[in-house]
């Protein structure tokens, strides 16, 4: 033991002599474990408060005898996934079998929200907490503080005194040479789903700085009904609670911007007839972001005939505000139970059932973290032409055109892309007009200071990678990756969510599963209308508006806004058959 003990007291020596330990601030090792919080003392030291964490020492990695007994009943992430994705008689079981099928669902409820901290704890400004992190709510929150100023590295201790140059790192991993389709099977339709989804509530104030934000910090169908007052009043028809539209072959789309100006985003020199108006400013540029909108503009008017043939009493107002709420529901219960069962791929049946955590102790509240803003950056699964009823378009030809959709119609476009297959998320995947977004996105992680990749890792409860090798499963990816970071710890949040070999059965790698995941359940659980006094039929017009939130489906969505027979509707590619992990494509 003094020979062990001798041999830490030199490594320690070596260390603070190589440099690599500040000797401003001993936090830049990031030596508390567990969720443990360090303190600066003095020049030299540190101190790790441990509150709350279950763990103790001089580091907080002791865990005390419950706390020993609970990680020791408690599965791994992966060994969870495997148990998921798995059995299915055990699972067609358990789906079949009510109360147990909610019973997992309130754990997967509890457990995935408890991993995220409420209330909110740090900005990008300083790497304490400040009350600006709670109460200013123009700040993306943070998951963990930026690395202080004061480090040796900007990694903390670890890499080179100077990042790896941007440029070099996009070009050398992130451009497609090849389009890489996604091996689940996952469809075009899914990949346009996501980015339509969390416009909503990713807003960053660009004239500020990444770490500034300008919404809601939540899912609030602002995408639908625009970002304010005066945009809502705009969009909206003030008759029988519905919103504007205009008849197109016979169906119903946006209004033109001259007719709604709400003040959207569109290249100079944009025909008129081609500037739609839609309550989230950069949904005319993409095709199939304008066909969400398409669905969902729809959608609230239909959602208002059917209230009003219930309550004929009601004016404008009610219906209107009364739609509002019914399209939010059954825009969280599409998310859980069809989205997120895409991207969980679990044999499990997942539910939206909000009266399950009543009673419980649930923080009806959510801020957006920068880090799930950075996280959810997945260019690689837009493909690089798209083949609609027979006619393919690059990609270039698709952008900034809207009136495809009207050209093709919504039911051979939504089953076109219902049959077309995603991108792979993971590296050599981005196209070329998305490779200016992750050159800027991987520029903001390093002005904001993000900690290193494994660091978040260890967060989110999952154990740092040891190796390059160990984390991208293919040996030429990792020198390349080692040649540019030196060490493991060195590694950016966003390159290593990209870089990380494929989970098995999962569109991602287990970091963007078992990170996004708690984030998604918190954001769409904290929702005002999951709590108690939200949650209840009167809140949606009655059973008639409740029972249309709680049979909401996908599929629903797009053949009860579309007439004749119902296309295609899928996340997931129809006869796919899972292809090769992408480290054996490279």
């Amino acid at each position: 033991m003094k020979e062990f003990q001798q041999g830490c007291g030199v490594l320690v020596v070596l260390v603070v002599v190589m440099g690599m330990v500040s000797a401003n601030n001993s936090c830049c090792s990031y030596p508390c474990q567990n969720g443990g919080v360090c303190m600066t003392t003095g020049m030299k030291g540190f101190k790790c408060d441990c509150t709350g964490t279950d763990f103790y020492g001089t580091t907080c990695e002791t865990p005390t005898f419950i706390k020993r007994i609970k990680l020791w009943l408690k599965p791994s992430p992966d060994t969870s996934h495997y148990l998921l994705t798995h059995y299915d008689w055990l699972w067609n079981f358990v789906n079949s079998v009510d109360f147990l099928r909610k019973a997992v669902m309130k754990k997967v409820y509890t457990m995935r929200s408890n991993m995220v901290d409420s209330p909110a704890t740090y900005t990008s400004e300083h790497s304490y907490i400040t009350l600006d992190a709670n109460f200013n709510m123009t700040y993306y929150t943070r998951t963990l503080p930026p690395v202080p100023n004061d480090c040796p590295t900007p990694m903390g201790i670890w890499g080179k005194k100077e990042m790896p140059d941007v440029d070099r790192i996009v070009k050398k991993f992130f451009i497609r040479k090849k389009f890489i389709p996604e091996p689940m099977g996952t469809s075009a339709l899914f990949s346009f789903f996501a980015q339509h989804f969390t416009h909503q509530f990713f807003k960053t104030d660009v004239k500020k700085g990444p770490q500034y934000q300008w919404g809601g910090h939540g899912v609030d169908v602002t995408h639908v009904y625009g970002r304010d007052k005066d945009a809502e009043a705009k969009l909206r028809s003030f008759k029988d609670g519905k919103l504007k539209v205009q008849v197109i072959k016979g169906e119903e789309y946006p209004p033109l911007e001259k007719d709604a100006p709400v003040g959207m985003i569109y290249p100079p020199g944009t025909p008129e007839n081609n500037r739609f108006a839609i309550g989230q400013q950069v949904f005319g540029l993409l095709p199939g972001l304008f066909m969400y909108a398409t669905v969902w503009l729809r959608e609230h008017n239909r959602v208002c005939d059917i209230l009003k043939a219930e309550h004929p009493d009601w004016d404008d107002e009610r219906l209107y505000q009364t739609g509002k709420l019914v399209i939010l529901g059954e825009t969280i219960k599409i998310v859980i139970e069809d989205y997120v069962q895409h991207l969980s791929h679990y044999n499990y049946k997942l539910l939206f059932r909000p009266e399950l955590l009543f009673g419980e102790e649930f923080q009806y509240q959510n801020r957006i973290a920068v880090e799930f803003n950075h996280l959810y950056h997945w260019h690689p699964l837009m493909p690089s032409e798209f083949n609609i009823s027979g006619t393919t378009y690059s990609l270039r030809e698709f952008v900034y055109h809207p009136e495809i959709l009207l050209k093709h119609g919504m039911h051979d476009f939504v089953d076109s892309l219902s049959k077309q297959r995603a991108g792979q998320f993971g590296p050599y995947n981005h196209g070329p007009m998305t490779i200016p977004v992750v050159t800027e996105l991987i520029k903001q992680g390093r002005q904001l200071r993000l900690q290193p990749y494994n660091q978040y890792r260890k967060k989110f409860n999952l154990p740092p990678y040891k190796t390059f090798e160990d984390m991208t499963g293919n040996k030429e990816l990792a020198k390349a990756l080692e040649e540019e970071y030196h060490d493991i710890d060195a590694v950016e949040f966003y390159i290593g969510l990209i870089m990380e070999k494929r989970r098995y059965r999962s569109v991602f790698g287990t970091s963007i599963v078992e990170m996004g995941g708690p984030y998604s359940v918190k954001g769409l659980m904290a929702n005002p209308i999951c709590s108690p006094k939200y949650w209840k039929p009167s809140t949606f017009g009655g059973d008639v508006g409740f029972d249309i939130i709680n049979t909401a489906t996908l599929k629903t969505l797009f053949c009860n806004n579309i007439k004749g027979d119902c296309p295609a509707v899928t996340f997931e590619v129809p006869g796919y058959v899972e292809g090769d992990d992408l480290h054996d494509e490279l």
